[in-house]
């Protein structure tokens, strides 16, 4: 996974895919983390379509992202030729290659465009990085972390806002930035996030250098 980065070293648009998008609305301050980031955000189409099948079940994340776009702090684009033939190489065939939709047409755009792609699954992740090893990827804790962000969110309210991400969002955590989210949340709010790893969530470690 060596196009693996920080978002600190992109200075193009960010795709984002339907779990960043839940994870961000899921932190209670999504408009306050973009319009602290400073980077131009789109999602895919694809994305509000996936987002409106939770209607049923009384999620509003589609009508939140509706409020983020009318905001100006998200974009909604559509694939072009090349990411459009990316997408179906992305989605046809075993599943063990394959992706669903909105992580699929994430990846293709950011291909297509050459641009960052945020996504949080491992699977996605892997197959991102062995496709194009050359793009950047980044995931909804890179956006936490961002230096932008940090400056403008005092550690109390990031705090919250990430321990809600994981909460209600489920945020998958990758390894490399276990250690700083426990960090920033504290292990009492860590030790109540199920979708850390239990031993990332009970085991005692040392110390790590403050983000602030």
């Amino acid at each position: 996974m060596g196009s693996q980065t920080f978002l600190a070293d992109f200075s193009g648009p960010i795709v984002a895919d339907t779990s960043v998008v839940i994870n961000l609305i899921a932190t209670g301050c999504a408009e306050k983390i973009l319009g602290a980031l400073g980077k131009r955000v789109v999602v895919v189409d694809v994305v509000p379509a996936e987002l409106d099948l939770g209607r049923k079940r009384g999620r509003n994340n589609a009508a939140r992202l509706n409020e983020l776009v009318a905001g100006k702090l998200v974009e909604i684009v559509v694939l072009g030729e090349r990411g459009t033939q990316y997408l179906s190489e992305l989605t046809i065939g075993p599943a063990i290659v394959t992706l669903d939709d909105g992580e699929a047409a994430t990846i293709a755009f950011a291909a297509e465009h050459a641009c960052t792609a945020l996504i949080d699954e491992r699977k996605a992740i892997r197959i991102c990085a062995d496709r194009f090893p050359g793009l950047c990827i980044g995931s909804t804790v890179d956006i936490l972390l961002h230096s932008e962000v940090r400056e403008r969110l005092d550690q109390e309210t990031l705090a919250v806002a990430a321990f809600n991400a994981l909460q209600n969002g489920r945020m998958r955590v990758l390894p490399h930035h276990q250690g700083r989210i426990v960090q920033l949340i504290g292990p009492e709010r860590a030790a109540q996030c199920q979708s850390l790893p239990r031993s990332v969530r009970f085991s005692p470690k040392s110390p790590i250098p403050n983000l602030f």
